[in-house]
Protein backbone atom coordinates (compact mmCIF):
# COMPACT_ATOMS: atom_id res chain seq x y z
CA UNK A 1 0.00 0.00 0.00
CA UNK A 2 2.83 2.69 0.95
CA UNK A 3 4.56 1.74 -2.72
CA UNK A 4 0.80 2.75 -3.73
CA UNK A 5 0.73 6.43 -2.29
CA UNK A 6 4.48 7.15 -3.27
CA UNK A 7 3.91 6.39 -7.16
CA UNK A 8 1.28 8.32 -7.01
CA UNK A 9 3.03 11.33 -4.74
CA UNK A 10 6.10 11.51 -6.89
CA UNK A 11 4.59 12.49 -10.57
CA UNK A 12 2.95 15.40 -8.67
CA UNK A 13 5.74 16.39 -7.02
CA UNK A 14 7.56 16.77 -10.02
CA UNK A 15 4.66 18.15 -11.82
CA UNK A 16 4.18 21.22 -9.04
CA UNK A 17 7.79 21.75 -9.10
CA UNK A 18 8.04 22.71 -12.73
CA UNK A 19 5.47 25.60 -11.75
CA UNK A 20 6.88 28.44 -12.67
CA UNK A 21 4.95 31.89 -11.34
CA UNK A 22 4.34 34.15 -14.92
CA UNK A 23 6.73 37.93 -14.19
CA UNK A 24 6.48 39.64 -17.32
CA UNK A 25 7.39 43.06 -15.59
CA UNK A 26 8.75 44.47 -18.81
CA UNK A 27 4.49 45.24 -19.40
CA UNK A 28 4.02 47.25 -15.73
CA UNK A 29 7.04 49.22 -16.27
CA UNK A 30 4.98 52.66 -17.59
CA UNK A 31 0.96 53.24 -18.01
CA UNK A 32 -1.86 53.73 -15.58
CA UNK A 33 -2.74 51.94 -12.47
CA UNK A 34 -4.96 51.89 -9.56
CA UNK A 35 -3.87 49.98 -6.36
CA UNK A 36 -6.90 49.84 -3.31
CA UNK A 37 -6.07 49.29 -0.08
CA UNK A 38 -7.68 48.75 3.09
CA UNK A 39 -7.09 51.85 5.69
CA UNK A 40 -8.87 50.47 9.25
CA UNK A 41 -11.49 48.89 7.85
CA UNK A 42 -12.70 51.32 4.65
CA UNK A 43 -11.50 51.03 1.20
CA UNK A 44 -9.15 53.26 -0.26
CA UNK A 45 -7.85 53.57 -3.98
CA UNK A 46 -4.59 54.91 -5.34
CA UNK A 47 -4.18 55.87 -8.94
CA UNK A 48 -0.76 56.41 -10.55
CA UNK A 49 0.88 56.96 -13.94
CA UNK A 50 4.36 55.59 -14.17
CA UNK A 51 6.92 56.53 -16.71
CA UNK A 52 10.59 55.02 -17.05
CA UNK A 53 11.65 57.78 -14.17
CA UNK A 54 8.50 59.55 -12.44
CA UNK A 55 5.80 58.12 -10.97
CA UNK A 56 2.49 60.52 -9.97
CA UNK A 57 0.20 59.70 -7.66
CA UNK A 58 -3.29 61.33 -6.58
CA UNK A 59 -4.78 59.28 -3.50
CA UNK A 60 -7.84 61.30 -1.44
CA UNK A 61 -7.22 64.01 -4.14
CA UNK A 62 -4.09 65.19 -3.18
CA UNK A 63 -1.65 64.44 -5.94
CA UNK A 64 2.07 63.87 -5.53
CA UNK A 65 5.21 62.56 -7.54
CA UNK A 66 8.08 60.59 -7.29
CA UNK A 67 10.81 59.29 -9.35
CA UNK A 68 11.46 55.87 -10.16
CA UNK A 69 14.80 53.96 -10.66
CA UNK A 70 14.82 50.11 -11.99
CA UNK A 71 17.12 48.00 -10.22
CA UNK A 72 16.62 45.08 -12.87
CA UNK A 73 13.35 44.30 -14.82
CA UNK A 74 10.82 43.18 -11.90
CA UNK A 75 12.59 46.01 -8.59
CA UNK A 76 12.42 49.49 -8.67
CA UNK A 77 12.76 52.59 -6.21
CA UNK A 78 10.33 55.07 -5.29
CA UNK A 79 11.61 58.67 -4.19
CA UNK A 80 9.19 61.28 -3.22
CA UNK A 81 10.52 64.59 -4.85
CA UNK A 82 8.57 67.29 -2.08
CA UNK A 83 8.69 65.25 1.17
CA UNK A 84 6.63 66.84 3.62
CA UNK A 85 8.23 64.77 6.57
CA UNK A 86 10.95 62.25 7.37
CA UNK A 87 8.91 59.38 6.88
CA UNK A 88 8.20 60.74 3.79
CA UNK A 89 11.91 61.12 2.55
CA UNK A 90 12.59 57.15 3.14
CA UNK A 91 13.03 55.36 -0.03
CA UNK A 92 10.35 52.88 -0.52
CA UNK A 93 11.54 49.65 -2.39
CA UNK A 94 9.07 47.90 -4.98
CA UNK A 95 9.01 44.04 -6.32
CA UNK A 96 6.94 42.79 -8.64
CA UNK A 97 6.24 39.51 -7.65
CA UNK A 98 4.08 38.30 -10.46
CA UNK A 99 1.64 39.07 -13.06
CA UNK A 100 -1.92 38.50 -15.15
CA UNK A 101 -2.65 39.72 -18.08
CA UNK A 102 -4.57 43.36 -16.81
CA UNK A 103 -2.55 43.77 -13.27
CA UNK A 104 0.50 42.32 -10.96
CA UNK A 105 1.25 41.57 -7.46
CA UNK A 106 3.78 43.90 -5.59
CA UNK A 107 6.10 43.76 -2.38
CA UNK A 108 7.06 46.91 -0.91
CA UNK A 109 8.38 48.42 1.80
CA UNK A 110 10.81 51.01 3.28
CA UNK A 111 14.81 50.70 2.27
CA UNK A 112 16.19 49.27 5.30
CA UNK A 113 13.04 47.40 6.90
CA UNK A 114 12.08 44.08 7.16
CA UNK A 115 8.72 45.14 7.14
CA UNK A 116 7.11 44.52 3.58
CA UNK A 117 3.59 44.91 2.67
CA UNK A 118 1.36 43.69 -0.27
CA UNK A 119 -0.78 44.89 -2.77
CA UNK A 120 -2.31 44.08 -6.43
CA UNK A 121 -1.95 47.07 -9.22
CA UNK A 122 -4.17 46.78 -11.95
CA UNK A 123 -3.18 48.62 -15.35
CA UNK A 124 -6.16 50.89 -16.74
Amino acid sequence: MKIKKIIIFFPLLILSSCYEVERKCNDFKTGRFQFDILVNGVEKTTIFERSETLQIETYEGKTDSATVRWVNDCEFVLQKLHPKNIQEKKAISMRIVSTTKNSYTFEFGIIGSDEKQKGIAKKL
